[in-house]
């Protein structure tokens, strides 16, 4: 087992995986008419905001809009980082190119043009990070939306 990081470290591994190209990030939202709903999505972290695109009238979409809140997951299972977050705002993919060109960039994919899509622009409020049992101390590295480092 690789010896522990610090929270600097792990904040730093943490903002390497989030602005990788091609990033993808694990969205799970609920409904109280639903059981909870889990999907794989392209990512792109434009602002200090994970942003993800998706057909507005998606499961995905209307639960977050519905609830204001999702929780995502970045990475593999024994170096994983879990984001609370809430909708900042909804924006059709084609209305701002503050946050059409960095997506195409960073995502691998471009949205823009696509009918009915939409960007998700999702403020984190709490971020914990892991690989082993031997993080689990000291793993939140984010509350109430300020970084603990």
């Amino acid at each position: 087992m690789p010896e522990p990081r610090d929270r600097a470290s792990r904040k730093a591994d943490l903002l390497a995986a989030l602005t990788a190209p091609a990033a993808d990030v694990w969205v799970a939202t609920s409904s109280p008419e639903a059981a909870p709903y889990l999907v794989p999505l392209s990512l792109a972290w434009i602002d200090d905001r994970a942003v993800i695109a998706l057909e507005e009238r998606s499961v995905t979409a209307r639960n977050i809009a519905a609830s204001g809140v999702t929780r995502l997951a970045v990475g593999p299972t024994r170096d994983v980082a879990l984001i609370d977050a809430v909708l900042e705002r909804s924006v059709g993919v084609d209305d701002d190119d503050s946050l059409g060109e960095p997506y195409a960039a960073q995502a691998d994919w471009d949205p823009r043009g696509a009918a009915g899509y939409v960007f998700l622009v999702l403020r984190p409020t709490r971020i914990q990070a892991w690989r082993e049992s031997n993080e689990l101390a000291g793993r939140v590295l984010m509350r109430d939306g300020a970084w603990l480092i």
